[in-house]
């Protein structure tokens, strides 16, 4: 494993530690913030099956194939989500980060922000990466927002890529940052962390 080794990453707001069974009560709880589980265009754990998602992610870290982060607040001192290197290309040197869910009360703070910066900051200065993918429904316009507002570009639209939940098709929305844009998406993410926002 040691192109995906284990790691904890750590800012002034979130640490990203490696995901254990140990923490399934903690996340289901972070989960029914907002019940997450319930919007039809994502695949996010409902609290009772996180259990069974943690083993599904650590399984995949058995494989090689995924290195599965829980998202703490340090402000909170609790676990508020969930995030992963994913669909991992060690050839190419190339990863996703995706599986991403974050309890409702710390959406639009600075965790994710913090987060993506040290996700990023990981994979193209430790990694190498030559690019990192994000990935999310065309409907979940929220994510897309997101995604735009750190920098990434948009790759392209994957239509009828796979199914939701419910067994509708749904199509993806591929974006990326290349390791040459990286520098200029750092300095963003930076700046964004430094300007003031309302408490959470």
């Amino acid at each position: 494993m040691g192109w995906l080794a284990p790691v904890t990453l750590q800012g002034t707001h979130v640490a990203l530690e490696l995901l254990a069974p140990v923490m399934a009560d903690e996340l289901s709880a972070a989960v029914r913030d907002g019940e997450l589980w319930k919007l039809w265009y994502t695949a996010i754990p409902a609290p009772e099956k996180m259990g069974a998602e943690i083993e599904r992610r650590l399984g995949l870290f058995e494989k090689g194939s995924m290195l599965p982060f829980a998202v703490r607040s340090l402000a909170h001192r609790r676990l508020v989500g969930m995030t992963t290197y994913m669909n991992v290309d060690q050839t190419n040197k190339r990863v996703e980060i995706g599986s991403t869910w974050y309890a409702k009360s710390m959406q639009r703070s600075p965790l994710n922000t913090e987060c993506k910066l040290l996700l990023l900051g990981h994979a193209f200065e430790k990694m190498e990466c030559i690019a990192v993918e994000f990935r999310t429904s065309f409907f979940n316009q929220a994510s897309r927002n997101a995604i735009l507002r750190l920098g990434a570009r948009q790759d392209g639209i994957l239509r009828s890529h796979q199914r939701h939940a419910d067994g509708s098709l749904r199509d993806t929305v591929v974006f990326s940052i290349t390791a040459a844009e990286w520098p200029a998406v750092k300095m963003h993410l930076q700046f964004q962390l430094s300007r003031p926002r309302a408490p959470q």
